[in-house]
């Protein structure tokens, strides 16, 4: 059984069949999701699914996209919503320069009030990190997030990056381009990364691996990010299924 460490159900192209592929999610081999917010709207929508489905857990948080003209009455609300049972993390947050969609310095201003904020809360962050890497290490470095914990999403950086980030007692997750052909420097994260760093994932409805890719991602694919995995340390899928469940489970303190 694998533990899909961040999806997001609420989004609108599962608008048509998102309760059917949910019913039978676990028939396929999935015992948990994370579903992970993007903005205050979804943040709510994430509450929302967990209230329907008894394995689906949520964080809430905003994503740098989005992060142009929020408030600290924002920040109140996410504290709101943190209070339910099944919200586990603060997140995404963090920083995406690649698109640029929000102003830099906002994106890092409320990077840094939102990792306070788990702080606040005793949660756990789940890091959005793209073509920002230098700002990213200097904001995770400078808040200390070693005190709460976090994971950094479908990381994309270097060995050298995920080892320092691991020193932190940060994990790292691996999501459907570590199968395209062009994962190179995936690969060797991977083949370096300790077991007990690593986390799964989707980022359903994107990223769709390997031999999917192209079409709606679900968590029922990551049984082939767990397949690339064990290529590539030598194990077998349920070692890495067994152990990523493990590693999710700790850091979001899920309890059976």
């Amino acid at each position: 059984m694998f533990f899909d460490s961040h999806a997001h159900f609420d989004d609108e192209r599962f608008n048509r069949d998102r309760e059917t592929l949910l019913q039978n999610m676990q028939q396929k081999g999935v015992r948990y999701i994370l579903n992970a917010a993007s903005d205050i709207d979804t943040s709510q929508k994430c509450v929302e699914l967990t209230e329907k489905y008894d394995f689906i857990y949520a964080s809430v948080g905003v994503h740098p996209h989005n992060v142009a003209g929020i408030t600290e009455n924002d920040m109140q609300l996410l504290m709101h919503l943190s209070k339910h049972s099944k919200v586990v993390a603060i997140g995404e947050i963090g920083l995406d320069y690649y698109y640029d969609h929000s102003p830099r310095e906002e994106q890092k201003y409320w990077f840094r009030r939102q990792i306070q904020l788990a702080k606040q809360l005793n949660l756990p962050v789940i890091i959005h990190n793209r073509d920002a890497h230098a700002d990213s290490m200097e904001i995770i470095q400078a808040e200390d997030i070693s005190t709460i914990g976090g994971v950094i999403h479908c990381f994309s950086g270097s060995w050298e990056m995920a080892k320092k980030l691991i020193a932190m007692g940060i994990y790292i997750s691996i999501a459907g381009p570590i199968t395209f052909k062009n994962a190179v420097k995936s690969v060797e994260v991977v083949k370096n990364l300790p077991m007990d760093k690593i986390l799964i994932e989707t980022d359903s409805p994107y990223l769709t691996p390997v031999p999917y890719r192209g079409k709606r991602n679900d968590s029922s694919y990551i049984k082939y990010v767990a397949e690339k995995i064990a290529e590539i340390k030598g194990l077998t899928v349920k070692e890495v299924a067994q152990k990523t469940m493990e590693n999710a489970k700790r850091l979001f303190k899920i309890a059976d």
